[in-house]
Order: C-alpha cells, then structure tokens, then sequence
C-alpha cells in the first residue's frame, strides 16, 4: 500500500460521507445535535482540498494532513476524534513509502487507542468505538490467518457494521447521547456508522489497488 492507496481511501471516504451525509444527520438528531453527517462532510471536503494543496508523498503524510484538516474543520466530539485517529495512524506509519498489511494494522490500534484516550470511552459506551474496535480486531485476526489484504478488509467492515447495528439496544454512557439516559436506547450511534463507512471506504480503495 503505497500514497496513491491511502489518498484513494481517503477519496472513497469523502464519497461515502457525502453520499449518507443527511442518514448520519437523521441518526445523530435522535440522540445528539443532528450535525454529525454536515460536520464530518465538510470535514472531509476540507481534507481532500488540503491534499490538493500540499500533496503528500508518503502514506503517513497522507493521513497526518487529513487528521489535521478534520480538527480544524469539524465541529463537536467527531473532528477531534476522527482528527486523532488519522494523525495517530500518520504517525504510526512513519516515513515509510509503502505499508504492509501488517503494518496497517498497527497503525489502525495506534488510531483506537488515540481516539479511547481521548473520548474516554470504551466497547458498549455507544460511541464510535463500539464499531472501530471489533473491526481492528477482525483485521488483526485475518491478517495473522494469511488473508488477502481485501478479503481481510472485508472481515473488517463486516465486523464495523456489525458494531455499529449493535449500539442500538445500548444505552449511551459517553458524550452528548450519555445526557439522554434511557432515551438513547433504540438509536444506532452516528458515530459507529460513520466509522463503519470509513471501513467500508478502506476496502474499496484495496479492490482499486
């Protein structure tokens, strides 16, 4: 995995936003401030002109710049969080002009473990990370297997959606949807279907490849 590969994960992240930018809004108006999916839509076109500006040349850059751009530009808990995520992955990934699987996994904990220190929230909170964790698991596990880079993607989004479809029964313990109590119940967290679609974006920039 190589710069062009992280930029066209990045660009299939901006689509994907773009695309359930009002879902994302629907689900966070249920339990949050209903500008989850504007947020992190202009969030990630502010990203993809910051990578037109200044064109990153390697896979690190790439994400350190995005992450950077998503804390400038988002509003609320999700442009810190998801702002983190990729500077911890960017960091993670050093200098390095290619990457290997096993080395996006590392940089996909290194991003958890960012976004767990800084949100203080753990599987089973209602956050994000109830979709973010199991997938960094699911690709750990078939990256160990041997799987091939975009079957073992799969496993991951597979494992994102399921986290994400599984905050519904759950009460919210972190962030503005913890305020509600019982009333987040019933809801799927806007911030695990986000990062369900990120997944997503991550195995369809790998079928590119």
């Amino acid at each position: 995995m190589d710069t062009s590969f992280f930029l066209a994960w990045i660009k299939e992240a901006a689509t994907a936003v773009q695309a359930e930018r009002d879902h994302l809004t629907q689900l966070d108006a249920a339990i949050g401030d209903a500008d989850h999916g504007a947020n992190l839509d202009r969030g990630f076109a502010a990203v993809r002109q910051a990578l037109a500006d200044t064109p990153p040349e390697t896979p690190g850059a790439v994400l350190v710049q995005a992450g950077s751009a998503l804390i400038r530009k988002v509003g609320g808990a999700s442009g810190p969080l998801y702002g983190t995520a990729f500077r911890q992955m960017g960091r993670a990934l050093g200098d390095a002009p290619e990457i290997t699987p096993a080395g996006l996994v590392t940089a996909l904990e290194a991003a958890q473990e960012g976004v767990q220190k800084l949100g203080g929230a753990a599987e089973g909170d209602k956050t994000l990370v109830d979709a973010f964790a199991p997938a960094v698991r699911a690709l750990a596990q078939a990256v160990q297997d041997g799987a091939k880079l975009e079957d073992a993607l799969e496993t991951a989004t597979t494992a994102a959606e399921e986290g994400a479809r599984a905050t519904v029964p759950l009460q919210a313990r972190k962030g503005r949807a913890s305020y509600l109590g019982p009333r987040s119940v019933g809801h799927e967290d806007p911030g695990a279907a986000s990062t369900a679609l990120i997944f997503a974006a991550l195995r369809r920039a790998a079928g590119q490849a």
